[in-house]
Order: structure tokens, then C-alpha cells, then sequence
């Protein structure tokens, strides 16, 4: 028996001692055919474009049609495909990411969650499912997890049991294990997209309508201020980094996360990614250092994947002393949650008066783009909103709402329309004089 290593990484049988390379060759031309005639009966037309329709009719079809054509496969071939499947989970096991290997290799999948070694589930199109998978014991789990982990000089053991990682295409992990996770080691991988969503895909997707995306385009164009606000799973990143497409590829822009995960693609970009303390506690370089470093090197943008802590005062300094344009995320569920949270983060790092923190985030961000993922997985931007002042009566950041989303009616939440609200924003007049954006946008 030979072996050969994909381009993936992962291992795969090129010959069989009991198969010939000739059988094979016959076998997987039946296959090949069995799977076109299946497909043309599902109406799976193998479209990129259409990869969701398509994943929808196989969930649906595929036992039903299968049973049908089961019939059509010899005793020869279903034991070439049973041991073709052991054969390959145990080359998963042994060289990937075990049972679920050929998950991270689907694209329509966009989380993998590891609750414990028998409870595996998935997101797909924002809806969570079980995948019907499972490890055969948790030692398995934990070695996969230290394979992820190692070879990038990150350690996750007993007495550092949390860990922040990324797989080779980017793809970013979590992991916890005992004694802080009481059902056994357990694993989050948010997929990495192999070709980034722009802001246009994300108008075909609903996620926002092609006057919001027009003005957003406009925003950054004319070097505003951007604040990326909403929940865990939203798509702040995607949004973050469409929003970054727009930046013109003469500017020099340092893009700073914990993990990286935003793929720029213009020339001059400078990718800093944060450390973790090493075994004796030392060495550890933070978010925060990184801003501040950031601000030596010349950025005409700083792009921070996500402020959640002191950072946050250095991300407002930045943008108050000559990096306009600059953009981040943090977590909230509404614009004025937002501005909230930006305090708190605030005086993570200071003790600053307050009044003093609301100044700075007046005078510093411009734009606040809120995202929403609803329960039934749909997402999208609910909120463009500039920040215009303090409410002195209640002590409260004052933003306005340019665009929102307006739900259907029906109990549901895709399916409503974005609008715009009546509201002019205050900069509208600057970017009319540099020619970023015409009033059509609003009307």
C-alpha cells in the first residue's frame, strides 16, 4: 500500500493490496457516474453560485434518493466503498482532524463546535445543526487539539487550558479542556472563507441594500471613522474586512487582531497579529501594544479586528490625531449598546472621567454599522448610524439612525426591506463637494 499527501495536508490511498489500481480505476468511474445520475435527480446543478439551493435539496433528497439507486451498486463496489471510508477516517485520525476532517472541507459549513467527543454540531447558512459525528475518546480529541496548537507555539494543557489559535488556511480555534470544561476537552473552529466575501456578495445576500453598501463605499472613501457592532456570529469580521476592500491600494494600511483573519487585498498592508504570555508567564504582547506600536508606523488606516478591552482608548487616540478612516468591531446589539461598551472599555485602561471618554468618542468615530443574526440564522445590518453628540440631559452618546432594517411583519426576519430613515447625516455636505456620494444614495 502507497501513501501520498494532498495539497490540503491530509493523507490519502493511492493503492490497496486487495484492490488493484484497475479496479479502483473502474470503481470510482461507477461512482462518478452513480453520483451525476443523483444529482440530476435532486436538481443539483453543481453551480458555485447555487451552493446553498444545492446544499438545501441534497439535505433533503440524499437519504430518499439513495435508497432508491442502492439497488444499482454491486457487492464489489459497497465493499470498496466501506473500506474506503475506514480506510480514510483512520488517515483523518492519524494525519487531519479526525471525524471531522471532511467538515472543514465543505463549504457550506461556516462553524465546527465540539461540545464534547460524542456531541459535534455545525453551522450551516447561520442555522446550528448536529453532525453526527464523534471522536472515539477524549484523549483523540485532546491529541487533535495539541496538533492544531503545536505547530504554531501555542501550548494548552492542565495549567493553561484555554487557547486562541489558527489552522494553516486561517481558520481560527478556540479550545478548552478540563478541569475547566467538565464534559471533556472541547473545540470551536470558525471556518476561514477561502475567497473573502465583498460588500456586492453581501448585497446579493440580502445582508444589506446596494444604497447602504453605495454609501459605506462613500464612508470609507472619504476616510470616516468606522465602529463594526454586533453579536457573536454576525459577521462583523466579513463586514470589517468588505468594508477594508474599499480602502484605495496607494494607502498604507496595519491591520492588528488576535487572531488573524481579515484578507486584504491591496499591496501595502502590514498584518500584526497578538501573543500570548509563553510558559513562564512573560513575553505576552497585546492588542493594545499593538495600537500604540501601530501609531509608529505610519498608518494612513488602522484596522483593529475587534476592541474588548483598554485598547479601545488607543483605537479613539488613533483616531482623533490624524488616522481618519480607521476601523474596528466591538460586541453589542445596538448602536447605542455600542457607544456603552466603548466606555466601559475605556476605563478598562483609565480613570478617566466619563464626560471626558464621551468627548473622545464623539469626536473619534463617525459611523456605527450594526449587524444582527435573528434566531432563524438569517443576518444582516440592521443599523447605519452616525454619532452626533451627548445628550447632556441623560448623559448618553446621541446616534442617528441613516439606514435600518425594517422586519417583514409575518413573524419572520428575512424577507424585510432596508430604508432609509429621512435622516441626512452632517458630513453629507463634504462628501458631496469630493464627489464620494449624490443624494440619489438616500432618495
Amino acid at each position: 500500500m502507497t501513501w501520498r499527501i494532498t495539497a490540503s495536508g491530509s493523507a490519502r490511498a493511492s493503492g490497496a493490496q486487495r484492490t488493484s489500481d484497475h479496479q479502483e480505476a473502474v470503481y470510482e468511474d461507477i461512482l462518478s457516474d452513480f453520483i451525476d445520475r443523483m444529482c440530476a435527480s435532486l436538481g443539483i446543478d453543481g453551480d458555485p453560485k447555487h451552493m446553498q439551493e444545492n446544499a438545501e435539496l441534497l439535505d433533503r433528497g440524499f437519504e430518499r434518493e439513495f435508497e432508491t439507486r442502492a439497488l444499482e451498486l454491486s457487492d464489489g463496489l459497497r465493499s470498496y466503498l466501506v473500506t474506503s471510508c475506514v480506510k480514510q477516517d483512520l488517515l483523518d485520525v492519524i494525519f487531519g482532524l479526525g471525524p471531522i476532517q471532511d467538515l472543514m472541507e465543505m463549504e457550506n459549513i461556516s462553524e465546527i463546535m465540539v461540545v464534547a467527543r460524542d456531541q459535534v454540531y455545525i453551522e450551516k447558512f447561520g442555522v446550528i445543526e448536529s453532525a453526527h459525528r464523534a471522536f472515539f475518546s477524549d484523549e483523540l480529541l485532546l491529541g487533535t487539539i495539541e496538533r492544531i496548537v503545536a505547530p504554531i507555539g501555542r501550548r494548552i494543557d492542565q495549567s493553561s487550558p484555554i487557547v486562541d489559535a489558527h489552522l494553516p488556511d486561517g481558520s481560527r480555534v478556540n479550545a478548552v479542556i478540563p478541569p475547566l470544561a467538565l464534559k471533556g476537552p472541547a473545540l470551536t473552529i470558525r471556518k476561514f472563507s477561502k475567497s473573502p466575501l465583498q460588500v456586492s456578495d453581501l448585497v446579493g445576500f440580502g445582508a444589506l441594500s446596494e444604497s447602504m453598501a453605495k454609501f459605506l463605499r462613500a464612508c470609507v472613501s472619504s476616510h470616516k471613522n468606522i465602529v463594526v457592532s454586533g453579536g457573536t456570529g454576525s459577521g462583523k469580521t466579513t463586514l470589517l474586512n468588505g468594508l477594508s476592500g474599499f480602502i484605495g491600494s496607494r494607502e498604507r494600511i496595519v491591520t492588528i487582531e488576535d487572531t488573524a483573519e481579515l484578507q486584504l487585498l491591496q499591496p501595502h498592508v502590514v498584518t500584526l497579529e497578538s501573543r500570548p504570555p509563553n510558559m513562564e508567564g512573560k513575553g505576552e504582547v497585546t492588542i493594545r501594544d499593538l495600537v500604540k506600536n501601530a501609531l509608529r508606523m505610519r498608518p494612513d488606516r488602522i484596522v483593529v479586528g475587534e476592541c474588548r478591552g483598554a485598547e479601545a482608548l488607543d483605537m479613539l487616540q488613533a483616531m482623533n490625531t490624524g488616522h481618519d478612516g480607521s476601523m474596528t468591531t466591538g460586541h453589542a446589539n445596538t448602536p447605542e449598546d455600542m457607544m456603552l461598551r466603548m466606555e466601559t472599555m475605556v476605563l478598562m485602561g483609565t480613570d478617566m472621567p466619563v464626560s471626558a471618554i464621551r468627548d473622545q468618542v464623539v469626536a473619534a468615530i463617525d459611523l456605527v454599522v450594526q449587524l444582527n443574526r435573528f434566531p432563524d440564522g438569517h443576518r444582516c445590518v440592521t443599523n447605519i448610524s452616525e454619532v452626533t453628540g451627548i445628550d447632556e440631559e441623560r448623559g448618553t452618546v446621541i446616534v442617528e439612525d441613516i439606514f435600518a432594517y425594517q422586519l417583514p411583519g409575518d413573524g419572520h426576519y428575512a424577507g424585510g426591506k432596508h430604508v432609509h430613515t429621512g435622516y441626512i447625516p452632517t458630513f453629507i455636505e463634504a462628501m458631496l463637494a469630493e464627489g464620494t456620494v449624490d443624494l440619489d444614495t438616500f432618495f
